[in-house]
């Protein structure tokens, strides 16, 4: 049974479509932890509900590899085997992801590399504002770069006329949530490899 480790720092909504895999025996996986780095972070209270352990770590006064050390030792005792960043607001050291490497996933509300970078609903604006057709979803692992680690998976998503920004990004959650029950899916059963900056789907 895989192990994830999940680290948020908003609501964790995606996170709920992984519980709800894994309570219906979709997924051969369980979450042994959530991190966050923000102590009021509805994630922390969504694991909670689900008896699933929540930790805070506070970042303040710390250096980006000092808290991620603390953060390291939360997987560990947890034994964490892939990590998942779901809405997790903060730029990883290089240490933590040459520690983990090939076993960090991150959700990415569009299709990379467009707007790679952004975050949350500021992505949504932007991609409006540009007046894309199209736009989507994106799960790749995470390297020392800004959202430009190996694609794992993309989901399209059409733009339709009165579109908000905030009516894209329910539409884009959906798709965030398909990708990443799959990939974790497929990652669980060793089927997901990267060959240089590649993904290979066996």
């Amino acid at each position: 049974m895989l192990r994830i480790g999940v680290l948020a720092s908003t609501k964790g909504t995606d996170m709920q479509a992984l519980i709800d895999a894994i309570n219906s025996k979709k997924l051969n996986a369980v979450i042994s932890v959530v991190v966050s780095n923000k102590k009021d972070a509805f994630a922390l209270e969504r694991a909670k509900s689900h008896k699933i352990k929540a930790v805070f770590i506070d970042p303040k006064g710390k250096e980006r590899e000092q808290y991620d050390k603390e953060i390291a030792k939360a997987l560990e005792q947890s034994k964490a085997e892939l990590i998942l960043l779901i809405g997790y607001m903060r730029f990883l050291s290089p240490w933590f992801v040459n520690k983990y490497k090939n076993r960090i996933m991150n959700i990415h509300p569009s299709l990379l590399p467009k707007y790679a970078g952004g975050m949350d609903k500021d992505v949504h604006a932007e991609v409006l504002k540009n007046r894309e057709k199209a736009t989507g979803a994106t799960l790749h692992f995470v390297d020392e770069g800004a959202d430009t680690g190996p694609i794992i998976m993309q989901r399209e998503v059409k733009i339709e006329k009165n579109e908000t920004a905030d009516s894209l990004k329910e539409k884009v959650q959906k798709a965030e949530q398909e990708i990443i029950v799959k990939a974790v899916d497929l990652y669980s059963k060793g089927k997901i490899k990267v060959k240089g900056n590649k993904v290979i789907i066996e």
